[in-house]
């Protein structure tokens, strides 16, 4: 299978792409460490696929937080004694705000989880992955890492800085043998819009239109999604490094 004898930490793992990164990776024969906030989806997953024979640990945290980072690695190398892939997937939106009404608490926040979760994540995934002779970290920036129009400014900037993450790793470590590589979804099937504020009127009012003439209709399946990640991830990628792949159904073309 693709990834037997490999181990995988997803974050955001309970639901959405990332739910369907789980199930993928487990089906390939990878060890999974799945990574969420929210505790009851989380064990919810891990028990489903026990069920299944799967080795798999989750692990409730928090992405923007340091400590929990490196809690939720040192649960992969103590479960299962490596490092193969990390799938930064966790991610929130912003609610299309722009700039003048975000507040430094949605900023703070967006960024936090979208762009500082990434890079703690890789910072300390790294010296591991090099330690073992190598390893893969696919990161999911989105549609708005590819354009100003896709969304609010704190998740177009978060997810901007998402892809000079990912080529400046591709960079430094490519030739020690990690690859970094992106995701860009466009419309995906997923809650990742559930449970926030209401979206800000002005910035939807702008948006909106310019995603309806310039966006195809197909909205993504999350399992779309994983495959394309699942591929990146995979040593059938081995001479991919430092791309930035846009699973978007044709919207980037535009």
């Amino acid at each position: 299978m693709r990834f037997e004898q490999q181990v995988a930490v997803v974050t955001g793992g309970a639901s959405g792409i990332g739910r369907a990164l789980v199930q993928r990776f487990v089906a390939e024969g990878a060890a999974v460490v799945a990574v969420d906030v929210v505790e009851g989806p989380l064990q919810a997953l891990v028990a489903e696929q026990r069920e299944k024979g799967a080795r798999i640990t989750g692990v409730t945290a928090n992405v923007a937080l340091d400590g929990d980072i490196e809690r939720m690695l040192t649960a992969a190398t103590s479960a299962y004694g490596r490092l193969d892939v990390l799938c930064n997937n966790a991610g929130v939106m912003d609610m299309m705000t722009p700039a003048a009404d975000v507040s430094l608490e949605q900023w703070d926040r967006v960024l936090s989880i979208n762009l500082n979760g990434p890079f703690l994540a890789c910072r300390r995934a790294i010296p591991i992955m090099l330690a073992q002779g190598g390893g893969s970290i696919v990161n999911t920036a989105s549609e708005a890492a590819l354009r100003g129009g896709a969304a609010g400014t704190p998740y177009t900037v978060s997810k901007h800085g998402l892809l000079g993450l990912t080529r400046s790793i591709a960079f430094f470590y490519g030739e020690r043998g990690i690859r970094c590589n992106a995701v860009c979804p466009g419309g995906v099937a997923t809650n990742i819009g559930l449970g926030g504020a209401a979206p800000n009127q002005e910035g939807l009012a702008r948006v909106m239109p310019v995603i309806q003439a310039a966006a195809p209709t197909h909205v993504a399946a999350p399992e779309e999604i994983a495959a394309a990640i699942s591929f990146l991830a995979s040593r059938e990628a081995s001479n991919i490094n430092g791309a930035i792949l846009a699973v978007d159904h044709g919207w980037s073309a535009v």
